[in-house]
């Protein structure tokens, strides 16, 4: 696989229990994205670049096959993704995977999902060509519910929460990685990109 590297940051803003209302942020960059092998000559010429968007940075790859955005919040990888070929593309979810800093796979559910079926087989979205899709992409394991009369169901953040920096700075996600496993089926081929983010540095406030 060939690999585009990316230092820009995504910060990740998360709120912990407390009467202080600690808030954790995360900066985490898109440190690479893999393509299929020999992507320079089946895909024509790749690229990874950060923009801005409504106020938000997001991180684009493209190749001649794909357009993607990225957008992390606390507990979900957004993405808007455009398909450029003249074929109709899919994204076979039940192949996606999420990888956590600690090299655990995952699997994942995206919107639509009802959260009582995230671990039923999903059928995979559609792309014909030239047309674009807007979807989030989260581990099933984060998804849980919370009985009681304020319950109902949660995600769980992507990172731990702390309430000191010295707890931040002890964090075990500091300095890892976490990764999208994306398959793309193109005329029946399956075509696997992913998409590596790294976490730089945790600060509380």
């Amino acid at each position: 696989m060939k690999k585009f590297i990316l230092t820009a940051l995504i910060p990740l803003m998360f709120t912990s229990c407390g009467s202080l209302f600690k808030v954790t942020s995360y900066d985490v960059s898109l440190k690479a994205v893999e393509s299929p092998a020999d992507s320079k000559v089946q895909y024509g010429e790749t690229k990874v670049i950060k923009v801005e968007q409504e106020g938000l940075s997001k991180y684009q790859y493209e190749d001649d096959y794909i357009k993607i955005f990225w957008y992390v919040t606390s507990t979900q990888f957004n993405f808007d993704i455009t398909n450029k070929t003249n074929h109709t593309i899919k994204l076979p979810w039940d192949d996606m995977a999420y990888v956590d800093q600690n090299g655990s796979t995952k699997r994942v559910m995206h919107s639509g999902v009802k959260y009582t079926e995230r671990n039923s087989s999903q059928p995979a979205s559609t792309l014909p060509r030239n047309a674009s899709l807007s979807d989030v992409l989260l581990p099933t394991d984060n998804v849980y519910y919370v009985s009681g009369q304020y319950g109902g169901w949660r995600e769980a953040s992507l990172f731990p929460r702390y309430n000191t920096q010295e707890e931040a700075q002890a964090s075990p996600a500091l300095g890892k990685s976490v990764r999208i496993i994306f398959p793309i089926l193109i005329q029946d081929v399956v075509n696997e990109y992913v998409f590596e983010f790294s976490v730089d540095s945790v600060t509380v406030k």
